[in-house]
């Protein structure tokens, strides 16, 4: 054999695909929006609107528990800039703001719902997973 010729033999096999190979932008828009949407107080925000309809910024305060209003702002104007919620400033005094879910925030209502539910129904066997965890671990993850 001439020392230019190669035995296809020695040639590495064809590396397995990625599995977000075949999404768009290799899975970068899709982690993008899950990041988005996925976060706890983008859903419970979501959800909470999903159930009661337009609220004001104070009542929504209020109804998403444990949120900080500096969380509660910077959550709504994300998802106010991805279309999922609108924001209506009515010309009163004092002023008043609504927020409420566009259709394509409308569009994740049972998605929200069905999460949030298999939360509360799955919510003992977390909680005794996680004593089990801390009892064998020491309570350090990882």
């Amino acid at each position: 054999m001439s020392g230019t010729h190669s035995d296809t033999t020695d040639l590495a096999p064809d590396p397995v695909p990625h599995p977000c190979a075949g999404w768009p932008g290799g899975g970068r828009t899709i982690r993008k929006t899950l990041d988005r949407v996925g976060d706890k107080w983008s859903v419970l925000v979501i959800g909470v609107l999903a159930a009661s309809g337009p609220l004001r910024f104070g009542v929504l305060h209020q109804r998403v528990p444990g949120i900080s209003q500096r969380m509660l702002t910077l959550t709504v104007r994300h998802l106010e800039r991805d279309g999922l919620l609108s924001r209506t400033a009515y010309a009163e005094v004092p002023p008043r703001v609504e927020y409420a879910l566009t259709p394509l925030g409308e569009s994740l209502r049972g998605i929200v719902t069905a999460l949030a539910q298999w939360a509360t129904d799955h919510d003992d066997e977390i909680e005794s997973a996680r004593r089990d965890f801390d009892v064998r671990t020491g309570g350090q993850p990882g």
